[in-house]
């Protein structure tokens, strides 16, 4: 917390005792992170050796840098971390169920390596637990459909590993759900999808909507048991990205009692940021296609247009806006933190470049007048919440037998 105060007590006068207040509050209420990216950043850019890596230096300073290590986490006030075992959407199959199970291993082989920092976590009262013993509660997020390879059997196996939320789908439609970011082949949910929804319940794993398309989100809020969340989202009533809420179903979370857990990207976060990477990565191809075989001249080109385009600022306000609509139109108990550190290449916020800048949004809401109460359930007592009301779902639903159903792939 030391950093951020020092850059808030640069900003404004009153900015410091407004970050002790923060400090205060989220030592109480540590956050609860719903989607960090790390096992993948080691499987890709360490060889899956989670033991290479010290997690206990600054990380920031790898040859292969990291958003994530413990002294940030700290700094972060992240006293829950829901580890995502993301896989690139092109795979599926049994080749999507053994890159899972390899992510799984690394988030398991993550927690057995700092016991005294990690502890895996089932429940809710497993997270107070282990916050209240001064640890980083640590839980599983699959993120994707397609990582179950059509098998609800391997759903119920995912969940015996810890794992606690599935995304219906990532960035590719699947044989029964519709993603945000590709072409829509179900309207929704197919029938086979719905029974995938009624077994996460059924299981107790939630329901996580970030990635598919507005049918689908409707969809799987109409045949949930339980509350939804949203890992990593933001709201596309103030940045009109495809992989943001919108407001129709923004709305409809006060009946289900799910969450949106906002995410960090700035191009998620800033209709301005988006804009310039749009034309950025449209004048990259074009300068590729000008000078084919001659990468030199291209980066060069590209360089010039880089001093030309000076890049958006994105700010803690710009994501406290996102904080703001989402309590205004769906309530200050559905919103919450999802940052998708190390999924991010390495931006982010101005101050919120790594897992240690929370406490800037914190401050800023607290500035627009969030009472200490809003401010705690942002940090994890929504998705606590959420938690505890899966749990009982599933306890409700114990008698209920296996879903058998089998996916049926349509065109």
């Amino acid at each position: 917390m030391i950093l951020a105060a020092a850059l808030l007590l640069a900003a404004a006068p009153g900015d410091a005792a407004l970050a002790a207040r923060v400090d205060k509050v989220l030592a109480r209420t540590p956050i609860v992170d719903g989607h960090n990216d790390l096992p993948w950043e080691l499987r890709a850019n360490h060889g899956r050796r989670v033991e290479a890596v010290d997690l206990r230096a600054g990380t920031d300073r790898l040859a292969a840098p990291l958003q994530t290590d413990i002294a940030r986490l700290r700094r972060g006030h992240v006293g829950a971390q829901f580890w995502s075992v993301w896989i690139p959407a092109t795979l599926s199959g049994d080749e999507a169920i053994r890159t899972t199970l390899e992510e799984i291993d690394i988030v398991h082989r993550l927690v057995a390596r700092w016991p005294d920092t990690f502890e895996f976590a089932r429940t809710a009262a497993d997270v107070r637990r282990i916050e209240q013993a001064g640890r980083i509660a640590s839980l599983i997020g699959v993120e994707g459909g397609a990582q179950i390879g059509g098998s609800l059997a391997t759903l119920r196996l995912y969940r015996r590993l810890g794992v606690a939320y599935m995304t219906l789908t990532h960035s590719k439609t699947t044989d029964w759900a519709d993603s945000a970011t590709d072409a829509p082949r179900h309207d929704g949910l197919s029938p086979f999808g719905v029974a995938v929804v009624r077994e996460m319940n059924r299981i107790g794993m939630i329901v996580d909507l970030s990635h598919v398309s507005e049918a689908t989100m409707l969809d799987a809020l109409a045949a949930t048991k339980a509350p939804v969340i949203f890992s990593h989202s933001g709201a596309r009533g103030v940045n009109d990205h495809p992989r943001n809420v919108p407001d129709s179903v923004l709305a409809k979370l006060p009946a289900n009692g799910g969450v949106v857990m906002v995410n960090v990207y700035p191009a998620f976060v800033s209709r301005a940021y988006r804009d310039w990477s749009a034309a950025r990565s449209g004048e990259e191809a074009r300068l590729k296609a000008l000078y084919p075989g001659d990468a030199a001249a291209a980066a060069a080109a590209l360089a010039t247009w880089d001093n030309a385009h000076a890049v958006p600022r994105v700010t803690p306000a710009d994501l406290a806006d996102h904080v703001e609509h989402i309590a205004r139109v769906a309530g200050r108990d559905h919103v919450g933190i999802g940052g998708d550190y190390d999924g991010i290449d390495g931006t982010g916020p101005e101050g919120m470049r790594g897992v240690d800048g929370y406490p800037l949004l914190f401050v800023e809401l607290a500035r627009r007048g969030w009472s200490d109460a809003d401010l705690a359930k942002l940090s994890g007592g929504n998705v606590l919440r959420v938690m505890a009301r899966a749990e009982a779902v599933a306890a409700a639903m114990k008698d209920v037998p296996p879903a058998m159903e089998d996916v049926t792939p349509t065109q």
